[in-house]
């Protein structure tokens, strides 16, 4: 028998045919590359990954973006910003992902964001709240949907001042998120309130809280208010412990994320009355945008949105959005469409700014209310992002970014 032997101007003839196939397939996809802490942050990511399924199921049902489908393909991070460098690479380099999204916690967003930055690569942060994100370090390729740590203590601060306390205790994770949100709270607190005190910081790392250690540093101090960035396991030891030891009796306490259902929910029937918090009361919001998406998200996972779902959702829905009106994936061309973009999310239509790359979404601020052994938000307002006291002087933007 010959051995096979493939002439080679056949063979040429054949690898073009092949390249020639795989181009004709990838340009009916367009692939959305997203890197997350699903393994370390299950409570906002698994909600979170449902909201961008049913995102791309409805814009999937309507023909896709300029004709094309969009494909999700996911990666986890390890709350690791290295490991979620590397999954970007892998994603950009192995899958040929036509934009990145993604990311939880803050540390590992700005890897992506200098990832982005140094690939020129288009990358849109869902969740990460530091400043830093869209200010300080801000860069041309990344733009962020939700309200980050200036915005919500923004939202916050004026019911704290109504409050007329003097001497506050803050307690709060002791990484980008943490330092950020702690850092916004006390400049804008001091500038409305010049005379209050800052008399403890506790600063924890990240989900491994002492909790009973922290509660007495606290007590000790006699603080009139408290201001808590913890979230999450580290929220409920908090929570647990204080509740045992009488930290929050007539006490006020100001709470970042803490009327977000996957953090409130696991309270139960130690949720805290009173706690004037930033959240998302899914059985409260009456507009049709929301009713449409809760009744969406019912009918398809038989369960109630978190605020993770919302996020996922409006990602993957501004995504889409940008690369209709850029009609390209192409990064420079997106950076250009995203400047002014507006998208139709759950909570009304919200637009990404020009100058700092932050979307108008708000947030919901009310108070906390042990209901029947539940936690839930009462008395709630939703605060718009695009309301010009929720965000720093343009001049200010304008000089975080000197280095863009």
């Amino acid at each position: 028998m010959q051995p096979f032997r493939l002439h080679f101007g056949a063979a040429a003839a054949l690898a073009l045919a092949a390249g020639a196939l795989m181009p004709a397939h990838a340009q009916n996809v367009i692939k959305i590359g997203e890197v997350n802490s699903y393994k370390a942050q299950p409570a906002f990511l698994e909600p979170y990954k449902k909201g961008m399924e049913l995102a791309v199921d409805e814009i999937n049902a309507k023909g896709g973006i300029n004709g094309k489908k969009i494909e999700l393909i996911t990666r986890d991070d390890n709350a690791n910003p290295g490991d979620a460098v590397r999954m970007a690479e892998e994603l950009v380099s192995r899958e040929k992902v036509d934009v990145l999204a993604g990311a939880f916690l803050s540390n590992t967003g700005l890897a992506l964001a200098d990832f982005a930055k140094q690939k020129k690569f288009f990358y849109l942060a869902g969740e990460p709240l530091t400043d830093k994100m869209t200010w300080q370090g801000g860069n041309q390729y990344t733009f962020r949907l939700r309200p980050g740590t200036y915005m919500q203590a923004a939202m916050l601060v004026p019911e704290a001042v109504k409050q007329k306390k003097k001497r506050w205790a803050l307690v709060y994770p002791n990484y980008e998120y943490g330092q950020s949100a702690v850092a916004a709270f006390k400049n804008l607190l001091k500038a409305a309130q010049p005379d209050v005190e800052f008399v403890t910081e506790q600063a924890t790392p990240l989900g491994k809280v002492d909790a009973g250690s922290v509660v007495q540093a606290l007590a000790d101090a006699k603080p009139d208010a408290i201001f808590n960035v913890l979230f999450g396991a580290d929220l409920s030891k908090f929570v647990r412990e204080g509740n045992t030891r009488g930290l929050f009796k007539d006490r006020t306490v100001v709470s970042v994320l803490t009327g977000e259902p996957e953090y409130l929910d696991p309270l139960k029937d130690e949720a805290p009355d009173g706690w004037i918090v930033t959240g998302y009361p899914y059985y409260g919001v009456k507009s049709a945008e929301h009713k449409a998406f809760l009744d969406a998200y019912q009918a398809k996972f038989k369960d109630y949105p978190r605020l993770g779902s919302v996020v996922g959702y409006s990602m993957i829905k501004s995504a889409a959005a940008g690369i209709a009106k850029a009609g390209s994936t192409d990064a420079d061309k997106l950076v250009a469409a995203f400047k002014g973009l507006q998208v139709d999310s759950p909570f009304g239509k919200i637009s990404y700014r020009a100058e700092d790359h932050q979307s108008t979404m708000g947030a919901f601020v009310g108070k906390t209310k042990n209901d029947g052994g539940k936690g839930v938000m009462v008395d709630y307002v939703y605060y718009d992002g695009a309301d010009a006291r929720f965000q720093p002087p343009a001049a200010d933007v304008k000089k975080s970014r000197s280095a863009d």
